[in-house]
């Protein structure tokens, strides 16, 4: 008696069990994506990434049921912060990801830390949230000077001298020439802002050009850097070598083409990189994506839901936001980085590498893995992170 009663007890208790999980719903991820405004290059490949990984994944996050819940606000971010206000009181999301830009992660990152929100970033790695104002809840790709870091190394290996600098006026490309100049040890010749989303360089070409530099170093991402690279060339500025970070990357190489040739840049990514999990995201991006080459921005967005999931899987749900956080720090899944660690302010300790644009045998246009630049490096900020 005793035991068919306990039996029956048990059995009361995985279905109010069972009816409590159906009761909380899926799980919710917010996407804030950048399909329209400065970014929408890069935000349309950030797209197709998450939606490979979410494809993967049968739709779902640690073999739950799962929700991504993705709207555009044009690189704008107040609409943005409009955008995670809803996410939080409407839809009571568990997880956010999306923007592309700095000064967008700035501006919702606090109600998102706030309400105890985990914001796997997919690409923005601002200075302020690797140092004094970081939080347990924000995770980085990388840090927005790192890149940089890596190519100030690079050129010094070059022997380029008496550098020009250029990058838009915002946070992101504040950090970028930052990081360069950390570790560049050359003389700086100018050192240039432009607006966000400026596509007419032909000011700033001339400025270069009697300048008379060594090299340019630029950091202008998506269509900013696209028409950058075009007048730049078409002023007949070709021997004097262009270097960047992330910039440099598959949706400039795309539509820019051969001229961007022999082109150097420096990132914690490649297409060619052998780690298993990256030889599997770009067989299946160019299989899903009519042969075309991922760019970082594709590779990061399809990295942050992998890297829900195995959060997911550990913590056994996302109720315990302490378990979930911790769960995220393992970064125990098939990065398409190859094994990483995350440093005392949830930025990662990794590797960055140089990549050389060239021509594949198909005779597209893409980047190719050098070598390595900088191994197992952190970001500079990480001292003043203070982790609450």
């Amino acid at each position: 008696m005793f035991t068919r009663g306990k039996t029956v007890l048990c059995v009361i208790g995985a279905l109010c069990a069972m009816s409590a999980a159906q009761a909380a719903g899926p799980i919710k991820v917010g996407i804030a994506l950048d399909i329209s405004g400065p970014f929408a290059a890069l935000g349309a490949d950030a797209a197709n990434g998450f939606d490979l990984a979410i494809e993967k994944l049968g739709g779902k996050l640690g073999g739950q049921p799962a929700e991504f819940l993705k709207t555009d606000f044009g690189g704008n971010p107040e609409q943005a912060t409009q955008l995670v206000t809803r996410y939080l009181q409407r839809d009571k999301i568990d997880f956010f990801t999306g923007p592309i830009a700095s000064n967008t992660a700035l501006a919702v990152g606090p109600a998102l830390f706030a309400a105890k929100v985990p914001f796997i970033s997919s690409n923005p790695g601002p200075s302020q949230f690797a140092g004094k104002q970081c939080s347990p809840y924000f995770f980085g790709q990388y840090q927005n000077d790192n890149h940089d870091e890596a190519a100030g190394v690079l050129v010094n290996e070059k022997g380029y001298k008496n550098v020009v600098l250029i990058a838009p006026n915002y946070p992101a490309g504040k950090d970028h020439l930052g990081g360069f100049k950390r570790t560049y040890k050359g003389e700086v010749a100018s050192e240039i802002y432009t607006k966000v989303g400026q596509i007419d360089y032909a000011a700033e070409i001339a400025q270069i050009r009697s300048t008379k530099p060594g090299a340019v170093y630029f950091f202008l991402p998506g269509a900013m850097g696209i028409n950058f690279i075009k007048q730049y060339a078409a002023a007949g500025l070709d021997s004097v070598p262009l270097v960047s970070g992330g910039a440099v990357d598959q949706d400039i190489v795309d539509a820019v083409g051969g001229v961007m040739a022999g082109m150097s840049s420096t990132t914690q990514w490649a297409n060619d990189l052998t780690a298993p999990g990256n030889v599997e995201f770009v067989k299946a991006y160019r299989k899903k994506y009519d042969g075309r080459y991922p760019s970082l921005y594709a590779a990061q967005a399809y990295d942050t839901i992998l890297a829900m999931d195995a959060a997911v899987r550990i913590a056994g749900g996302v109720a315990d936001r302490d378990k979930l956080v911790a769960a995220l720090r393992q970064a125990d899944y098939e990065s398409v980085r190859g094994r990483y660690k995350f440093g005392p302010n949830n930025f990662p300790i990794q590797n960055y590498y140089q990549r050389v644009v060239y021509k594949d045998a198909d005779g597209r246009y893409t980047n190719k893995l050098i070598g390595t630049v900088l191994e197992n490096h952190q970001d500079a900020y990480a001292p003043e992170c203070k982790m609450p």
